[in-house]
């Protein structure tokens, strides 16, 4: 007996898919590098880990579907730094970020709909949108002007009577991209004229090096075109939590994000105390984590830049670099990288970015590179690529 069709077609995880081939690596007692993730070594706040640890309920109980009131309220008086004017009740707790993206899918878009999002994007956008039954559409971005966003002309001719949004994530993962208020301003224009959802992912919003940050949620006479998906876990280096945001002003999203919410029973009880914590000491703490990012950025920048063949450029923001190597398709060099190669039995895993796209020949000699490690370590993940592609190019 088989499952269903819907299981079938999830699109996988290009993040996870040289997981096994990692794990024979390290039977074998390689040690590897992990770029592949974007999972940071950075401590989360010892404040918050403090606080979950002092914790002295007796019963776990059934919190509110929308999230406690005390991190709701954290949350309208974090984002005050970027003009967002929220109300505590525009904001829903979710698990992750992963659960606020599949909210607005299915709270913006009926089966069939329509949203368009720059490629390449972050892979579990589709397999959220293939949950929700929605139709990527995709328009491409390159590397070689840094996947600059496409100009507000580029999206219009895409547009359907089945187009119900505009996705962004920005800052970028894959790409380390950053969206201007000129750019942003120009799809807010857009989305006006033809009545439709802007669904950007603002995990990434803390760590801009070379421009500043423009929430979406700013645009005032935007409210009930706009929806913001947030999380703590890069932020506050607190990935396992489990604990993002829906964030909304827009009344009938919000009774249908609410009425989703419900049927799910409640956000993470300990995630959301861990949170709250966080909150209470976030300006100091995003501050160093940014000044360590910053550094990591250049340095990856630095080595990169010296590589023969390969082709790369200076991500504006996030933790993340798409890199195109000189190699026919990067997803057998990687694992080339975790089966056959080493340097004092150590390796590197990156993630194949040819995953990261819609069309996925697009990203076949392209990489996604997490800087999210020490700067010794990505020195010398640095050495085990470029040794590695001196040693591949030469079979």
């Amino acid at each position: 007996m088989s499952g269903s069709i819907r299981g079938k077609n999830i699109v996988a995880s290009p993040i996870r898919s040289l997981v096994p081939f990692a794990d024979k690596a390290k039977e074998e007692g390689k040690k590897i590098i992990h770029l592949n993730i974007g999972q940071p070594d950075i401590k989360t706040p010892r404040v918050a880990l403090s606080t979950v640890c002092k914790l002295k309920d007796e019963v776990i109980t059934y919190g509110p579907s929308a999230g406690l009131p005390a991190l709701r309220k954290e949350v309208v008086t974090y984002y005050e730094k970027f003009d967002a004017g929220l109300k505590q009740e525009d904001v829903f707790v979710t698990t992750g970020a992963s659960e606020a993206i599949l909210f607005a899918l299915l709270t913006c878009c009926d089966n069939g709909d329509e949203v368009i999002i720059p490629e390449p994007f972050y892979a579990n956008y589709l397999g959220f949108a293939q949950l929700a039954n929605v139709n990527v559409l995709p328009i491409n971005t390159t590397i070689s002007n840094g996947f600059e966003l496409p100009g507000a002309e580029s999206f219009e001719p895409m547009i359907t009577n089945k187009t119900k949004a505009i996705f962004l994530c920005n800052p970028g993962n894959p790409t380390g991209q950053l969206y201007d208020k000129d750019e942003l301003t120009a799809l807010m224009v857009l989305a006006k004229k033809h009545n439709l959802f802007v669904i950007v992912d603002e995990v990434y919003k803390e760590f801009c090096y070379d421009k500043p940050f423009v929430s979406v949620l700013s645009y005032r006479g935007m409210e009930d075109n706009v929806i913001v998906i947030d999380s703590i876990s890069k932020v506050f280096s607190a990935c396992g939590a489990r604990v993002g945001y829906l964030i909304c002003k827009n009344p009938s999203i919000q009774a249908a994000v609410l009425k989703i919410a419900q049927l799910r029973l409640c956000p993470p009880y300990y995630g959301q105390q861990l949170a709250i914590a966080a909150y209470s000491n976030a300006s100091i703490y995003i501050e160093r984590v940014k000044e360590k990012y910053l550094k990591r950025r250049n340095l990856l920048a630095d080595r990169l830049s010296k590589m023969e063949g390969v082709i790369s450029y200076k991500a504006q923001a996030a933790f993340y670099n798409i890199v195109e190597l000189p190699v026919d398709d990067a997803e057998v060099f990687c694992k080339w990288l975790l089966t056959d190669f080493e340097i004092d039995g150590t390796t590197l895993m990156m993630a194949p970015a040819n995953g990261f796209y819609f069309n996925r020949s697009l990203g076949i000699r392209q990489v996604r590179i997490a800087f999210v490690l020490e700067e010794a370590m990505i020195n010398k993940a640095m050495d085990i690529l470029e040794e590695g592609l001196k040693v591949y190019n030469s079979k």
